[in-house]
């Protein structure tokens, strides 16, 4: 309109690193990092302290717009620093799981072209077998950085490297922040759990990450201050983004090194805890908790859950015991959540088989995320909002993906038709809820048959007996494939496969019973899905149960 322009004054460019900026003033002797019994920052040191880091990070190892920056920990104080301190010397976090072995941290180095590598005392062997499998193949390797622990490497110097500490004397805090030039530009790199496929980088840009932190604020009704327990891995998805949520908030970030039950526990008592997140395993960890390892909450813990859904008795069972659960769904692509399964008043009067049910649904779209859908992929047709039909969940908005690092092909193939194409199948409730019912990969379709192995799972997960369960197809000569269980049993607990189908028979249409069960220690990422293409492998070499010609 005339008379309109567009300038410094209206507009900046949107970045989580504002976040950080008005905590230091508005919430500046309150703490904002709390590790063990003896790390404590408030809001305005966490600041200087990454004021410090980023100006060392441009001044020494002369780091600008645009160059990778990885690091290898765990939810220690300084992975929560490097959130903000990578992206104010202008460059792109990596965050790397610490459950990758050196061959595989020095492929995602190389394809990062990382520059430098913070690396946690506890991992330096891992970071040091990648950097020697890199100098065979290349002299330009990146230089690492020590992240030490005092009682790890007290009385053992490790010459010729730098540290994290080195680094904070070095650096000034005149540094000039370097905010982004355009919101779009990447703050960060995340790297695929590779749970069906080979880990692929996923860009984050300063504008979607700002958009997803806040939120996941409103998606886990995160108040001013609030206390957040650090169970999810800060290397998965930036925290769900909530790295950025908490300093937005001016919260009380908890750090584990390591996630037991009686951590959690001990933490949510000590430091009076609010909020928290976990995937279904981590849920699962804390409802059979030993009795020793219980400390009765203090009050209601808010606890977001993702990337698998929940079994109902599992949701049923923390709700038991005082945890209030918000059920998320995303994936990497999507900053981490990108629906929430939003509660309704009239659902309070329903029994709690019922609302642990409902609870279990993906939901609809957070505030961030323009439209979720559930479509053919095909036709690109919205399925019916019948409970019934199954299509390809698909979202698009502000809070998606750059694309993926050095890859684009496989970019426009997930933005075909200009949606996200997710990969996972579900369908719309009468309400628009969105329930999955399973990954496009992991769909068993035996004598024609469509067979959702979540449904399958989640009757598994109601006998008394069972721990862990997962559900894939076994080749099967007759009808295609069959359902295959793989089962972890509860401490103390006997069960028998036959005794498991004649359980499932009874609660399943016959056609949907596994057909085989195995009893063993299922395999996981270190966000705790389940590894689903390991477990097809060892089904494929069960060979079929049934020899003989197909009849389909």
């Amino acid at each position: 309109m005339e008379g309109t322009i567009r300038c410094g004054a209206n507009y900046v460019p949107l970045s989580p690193i504002s976040f950080l900026e008005r905590s230091a003033v508005v919430y500046r002797d309150r703490l904002s990092v709390v590790f063990g019994d003896h790390v404590k920052f408030t809001w305005r040191e966490t600041r200087e302290r990454c004021v410090k880091l980023a100006s060392s990070l441009a001044t020494r190892f002369q780091i600008s717009r645009g160059d990778v920056v990885a690091v290898l920990a765990p939810n220690i104080p300084e992975m929560y620093e490097l959130h903000f301190a990578v992206p104010m010397a202008g460059a792109i976090l990596c965050t790397l799981n610490i459950r990758h072995d050196s061959p595989m941290v020095s492929t995602l180095l190389k394809h990062s072209n990382a520059k430098l590598l913070f690396v946690d005392c506890q991992f330096l062997q891992i970071a040091k077998g990648a950097i020697e499998i890199l100098l065979k193949s290349t002299t330009s390797v990146p230089q690492l950085i020590l992240i030490p622990d005092s009682g790890e490497l007290s009385g053992h110097p490790i010459p010729e490297i730098v540290t994290y500490n080195n680094l904070l004397q070095m650096g000034s805090l005149d540094f000039e922040i370097k905010r982004p030039k355009d919101e779009c530009d990447p703050i960060a790199l995340n790297y695929t759990s590779g749970t069906t496929s080979s880990p692929k980088g996923v860009v984050y840009s300063h504008r979607g990450a700002y958009l997803n932190a806040l939120s996941a604020v409103l998606l886990n009704e995160m108040p001013s201050m609030c206390v957040y327990l650090w169970t999810v891995p800060m290397f998965h998805c930036n925290g769900w983004c909530l790295t950025w949520s908490t300093a937005a908030q001016g919260g009380t970030n908890v750090c584990l090194r390591s996630v037991t039950a009686k951590a959690i526990f001990e933490s949510i008592s000590k430091h009076k805890v609010t909020h928290m997140a976990g995937a279904p395993t981590v849920l699962n960890m804390i409802i059979h908790a030993p009795a020793a390892d219980r400390i009765p909450l203090p009050g209601k813990v808010a606890v977001m859950t993702g990337g698998a859904p929940p079994p109902s008795q599992v949701l049923f069972s923390m709700e038991n015991l005082g945890f209030d659960v918000f059920h998320s769904y995303g994936l990497t692509e999507t900053y981490g959540p990108a629906t929430v399964c939003t509660w309704k008043p009239e659902w309070d009067n329903l029994n709690k088989e019922t609302q642990a049910k409902i609870k279990s649904r993906q939901g609809v779209n957070h505030l961030g995320l323009e439209e979720v859908d559930v479509k053919d992929p095909v036709t690109m047709k919205s399925i019916p909002w019948d409970a019934k039909t199954i299509g390809e969940v698909m979202v698009r908005g502000n809070t998606v993906m750059n694309g993926y690092l050095k890859d684009t092909k496989a970019t426009q193939e997930a933005f075909k038709g200009g949606w996200f194409r997710s990969g996972d199948l579900g369908v719309r409730h009468s309400d628009g809820y969105i329930e999955l019912k399973d990954r496009s990969k992991d769909i068993i379709i035996s004598g024609g048959e469509n067979i959702s192995t979540i449904e399958v799972e989640s009757v598994i997960f109601r006998h008394p007996a069972v721990l862990e369960a997962a559900v894939v197809g076994r080749p099967d000569d007759h009808w295609g494939e069959t359902p295959c269980a793989f089962v972890k049993l509860k401490e103390g607990f006997e069960l028998t496969g036959d005794d498991l189908i004649v359980y499932c028979r009874k609660n399943l249409p016959h056609y949907m019973a596994p057909r085989t069960v195995v009893f063993e220690e299922l395999p996981k990422t270190s966000t705790g899905k389940v590894q689903k293409f390991v477990l097809r492998r060892k089904a494929v070499e069960m060979g079929s149960l049934v020899k003989g010609k197909s009849k389909l």
